[in-house]
């Protein structure tokens, strides 16, 4: 039920859907006044949504900031990486990786360079269509296929979810009798939430951002008075999250 409920409001608070609700309204309303003012709420919306000035304000204050590589220690047990990178392409019967792969290729990084010994991979299938297909499955298949070791690359594929992620993780660690310490790498958008739910299960790690939707916080003028359709995505990325901190907040889950 959750599972569905949570496809449910990403949808309902997606910043395209309140430009499309307003723009509807504003179409199909009798009175005048209220199409004018749901007109104007739509344009409104439009600029504020695809300003990348404001965006980039927004994301920069909420990602949790990246650290340069050589300030960490190099005695990590393990690199914790979450999913929600990549999906099965059943077209052509191959991996494909989205812009969150980030957390992956950062992660091989630190353990090519000594600072991890081995790379949990978290996640099962967030999919409705297709729930047999299993991210951290995949991706290992795929690291394998490239010369990994099957040894250091762990997986945990039953989770659907941030809160998930960190319960089955828990029991991945502790059956393999692993101590610690852990550096966790996901996009910085989502450190907090990802921070907090492993927190709850006593997994303590050091955060490791990637994928950052936030820049340098310079005056643009071009950022301003041109439309940017990646200050679409980087809204509804922020809102999931917001939305998700509260509801995980009143379910106990951090």
């Amino acid at each position: 039920m959750f599972f569905w409920l949570s496809k449910i409001l990403s949808f309902l608070i997606a910043p395209l859907t309140w430009i499309y609700i307003c723009l509807l309204l504003a179409l199909f309303l009798r009175k005048n006044k209220l199409k004018k003012y749901f007109l104007i709420a739509s344009v409104a919306l439009f600029f504020i949504f695809t300003n990348a000035y404001i965006s980039n304000f927004v994301l920069h204050a909420w990602e949790t900031q990246a650290v340069p590589m050589k300030s960490l220690n190099k005695n990590y047990e393990a690199a914790i990486v979450l999913g929600g990178v990549s999906f099965w392409d059943h077209e052509i019967n191959r991996i494909q990786f989205g812009r969150s792969s980030d957390r992956v290729f950062q992660a091989l990084e630190l353990y090519h360079l000594g600072y991890v010994k081995k790379i949990i991979l978290v996640g099962g299938s967030g999919s409705i269509n297709y729930p047999e297909d299993k991210e951290s499955i995949e991706i290992k298949d795929y690291l394998m296929n490239l010369g990994y070791k099957s040894e250091d690359i762990i997986i945990e594929s039953q989770s659907r979810n941030t809160h998930e992620n960190a319960k089955y993780t828990k029991q991945v660690i502790d059956s393999l009798g692993m101590k610690g310490p852990y550096i966790m790498v996901t996009s910085g958008f989502h450190m907090k939430r990802a921070q907090l739910c492993f927190q709850k299960y006593g997994i303590e790690s050091t955060p490791y951002s990637t994928d950052r939707y936030s820049g340098e916080l310079i005056f643009d003028p071009g950022k301003i008075f041109i439309p940017n359709t990646g200050s679409i995505q980087a809204w509804d990325v922020y809102l999931h999250e917001i939305l998700g901190l509260i509801i995980y907040y009143f379910k106990g889950y951090i």
